[in-house]
């Protein structure tokens, strides 16, 4: 499973012109699930989302988290993110879970975060959506529930 997380002042999704979801302060994920991503995974990326110490505290370094911060989370589905661009210059989209698969894993990120007292909001699953956001530093990070963490 792979999320590309922004710290965001504001974010939104829209679909057919109806915001369907928006968050102040915190952070906009987009997360993509591979075929071979489970519930656990799920979990174990809920979790970095909650606790990743990229806001920053008193003395200007980022040491906070959305939990320690209050903050946010937008979760938008985004299969995309699983492609594979190693040949041509089409992408191929073999690596992403097919949706009866990817989507129940994006409800258990949701739900799990709302577990841990977060605030999430969401966007909509197969939608096209257009997503407003206000990338905060800039800060951007790639998560990947695959690399083995220290």
């Amino acid at each position: 499973m792979k999320a590309l997380v922004q710290r965001v002042s504001r974010a939104a999704v829209v679909v057919d012109s109806e915001r369907v979801a928006a968050i102040s302060r915190g952070l906009c994920a987009f997360i993509g699930v591979a075929h071979e991503d489970g519930s656990s995974d799920a979990v174990a990326l809920a979790d970095r989302l909650a606790e990743l110490r990229i806001f920053e505290d008193d003395a200007g370094k980022m040491n906070l988290s959305l939990i320690d911060t209050a903050g946010a989370l937008l979760v938008v589905s985004q299969f995309t993110l699983m492609a594979d661009t190693r040949r041509g210059r089409r992408p191929s989209f073999t690596g992403a879970a097919a949706p009866r698969h990817a989507e129940p894993l994006i409800n258990e990120i949701v739900a799990h975060a709302r577990a841990r007292g977060l605030e999430v909001a969401c966007g909509r699953f197969g939608a096209h959506m257009s997503v407003e956001l206000c990338n905060d530093g800039p800060v951007t990070l790639m998560l990947d529930t695959r690399e083995p963490r220290s």
